[in-house]
């Protein structure tokens, strides 16, 4: 791997598992050299080889999951703010891809080429970084249950499926949350469906995309609700009202989310169960290519 070059990491199964010939062709008809993934693990370690030899283009191709184990090689490396980042969107659900104006594979493809490039947040949790969101309680759960063979079948319906069948049977958890808002800090106490953090994704209003560049995570808070509630569809779509009755919306730069009992959070997908969580915003510190809707502070 030649310093300054331009690299892609290929997960080859992500989504339908179809895109691996493909991708490779067009990315190096581009000058990148295609690195795939063979195993768990080689995502983050090919993002790490790739900040330690200095490359300043990366592309990663995959889903968010892929994304986020590129950026957690990036950080070990000390490279995350160093390199220029493209997305093709080549898994499940693709929420990165979506919110910062990309389509498709093809035009993932056209933008790590050449695509604009915009300076984004990214979110730190326990010091593992994250571009999309940080959820807790059981839209994390539904992540977990929603089996390959149940997103290959379904695609994103497959987390809805999962969200609704995993709300008829959830207690809820026990929340202490502490944030630091705009006027100093607010806490929040209780019983909790939920606790969702969006850095690349809003949770209230009509969802879509939140402002990357402003250095606050959007947070909503669903109190516990009786099994099978409405409400409990809406988190599955990822998405709440600002008029949803139990709710409460913070704009926050850090938080720290605990209970008396461990508690499973998914971190842009990939599941880790805590005790205590710190989740912190660093502004603008990653170089990324968005497609031409991407808006910066909508």
């Amino acid at each position: 791997m030649q310093i300054g070059s331009r690299r892609a990491v290929l997960n080859p199964v992500s989504g339908t598992g179809d895109h691996a010939d493909y991708v490779t062709r067009m990315l190096e008809a581009r000058g990148f050299a295609v690195d795939a993934t063979e195993a768990a693990g080689d995502a983050r370690r090919l993002g790490r080889e790739a900040g330690e030899r200095g490359v300043s283009e990366l592309a990663v191709c995959g889903g968010d999951g892929t994304v986020n184990a590129v950026l957690r090689g990036l950080a070990d490396a000390g490279h995350l703010g160093e390199v220029t980042l493209g997305v093709v969107p080549c898994g499940t659900a693709n929420i990165l891809a979506r919110e910062v104006g990309i389509r498709d594979i093809d035009h993932g493809i056209e933008l790590a080429d050449s695509g604009p490039v915009r300076d984004v947040d990214v979110g730190y949790a326990d010091g593992d970084p994250f571009a999309v969101s940080v959820i807790a309680g059981f839209p994390a759960d539904a992540s977990l249950a929603a089996s390959s063979e149940m997103k290959e079948r379904f695609g994103t319906l497959a987390f809805v499926i999962t969200g609704v069948q995993q709300a008829v049977g959830f207690d809820g958890i026990e929340v202490d949350l502490d944030a630091t808002v705009a006027d100093g800090t607010e806490r929040w106490h209780g019983e909790a469906t939920c606790v969702l953090v969006g850095n690349a994704r809003k949770f209230i209003e009509e969802g879509g995309q939140a402002d990357m560049e402003d250095g606050l995570f959007d947070v909503a808070v669903v109190d516990r609700m009786p099994a099978g509630n409405l409400v409990a569809e809406a988190i599955g779509h990822r998405v709440l009202g600002r008029e949803t009755p139990g709710v409460t919306h913070l704009r926050a730069s850090e938080l720290t989310i605990s209970g008396p009992e461990p508690i499973t959070f998914s971190r842009d997908g990939e599941l880790a169960t805590h005790e205590t969580l710190s989740v912190r915003n660093a502004e603008k510190e990653l170089s990324l290519r968005v497609g031409p809707d991407y808006e910066p502070h909508p």
